[in-house]
């Protein structure tokens, strides 16, 4: 094995790993162990555990963006308006990384090992662009709507820590005990956590009608745009 190993086989090994144990419990020595090598073996290709996050949320960027910017894409596969353009992105983001156990927390923080993420980018700055943007404010526009996402989708996580397993819950979240927790001397507060952490895809497109609202409501008026 460890003369085959190289750096793709490390890290489609630490996606896999990821779904299985976290983050927290994704460590060089464990992806060592998973390819049947001594875990300095790993450092030829990645000196530390933060070059090996980087790499992966490099891959997950390239596995996400590909449906969106493949030779098949047309340009209305990203929708007629520059509205319908982040939406189905950010949902497109939203989705790739929901599909990786702590995707949220793996993908944030982390640097971009190669250039692959300039093409999406610079696509999504034309369609701006060309819809009326200056190039300041297309970038705010673009950076908003994909931290919104970002940070919702660490926040999906914490109460769904498993993808694709609804029952796994975390009961910290359970909607109806915090309402009876909260109710008698906070109801707004207690009937806020429906919203909040109920339908997380309701949730997730309200939103980003707000953030777009919000967008459409600043266009041309940001400084330096």
């Amino acid at each position: 094995m460890a003369s085959r190993l190289d750096r793709n086989l490390v890290v489609e090994t630490a996606l896999r790993l990821l779904n299985e144990v976290g983050l927290d419990g994704l460590t060089l020595r464990r992806i060592a162990k998973e390819l049947n090598v001594q875990a300095p073996a790993l450092y030829w290709h990645f000196k530390n555990k933060q070059a090996l996050l980087d790499e992966m949320a490099t891959e997950m960027f390239r596995r996400m963006t590909d449906p969106l910017t493949g030779p098949h894409t047309g340009p209305s596969d990203l929708g007629d308006t520059w509205q319908e353009m982040l939406g189905l992105t950010c949902s497109a983001l939203r989705r790739g990384l929901l599909g990786y156990r702590d995707g949220g927390k793996v993908f944030s923080g982390t640097r971009m090992t190669d250039e692959s993420y300039a093409g999406p980018l610079d696509l999504m700055m034309r369609r701006l662009t060309t819809s009326g943007f200056g190039v300041g404010e297309a970038a705010h526009a673009w950076w908003t709507a994909y931290n919104f996402t970002i940070g919702l989708v660490i926040e999906e996580q914490s109460i769904y820590p498993e993808p694709g397993k609804p029952e796994t819950r975390d009961p910290a979240y359970d909607v109806e005990d915090r309402e009876q927790r909260l109710g008698g001397s906070y109801p707004l507060a207690a009937l806020a956590g429906r919203e909040m952490f109920g339908d997380l895809d309701r949730s997730f497109d309200a939103g980003m009608r707000i953030v777009i609202a919000g967008i459409e409501a600043t266009k041309g008026r940001a400084e330096g745009s």
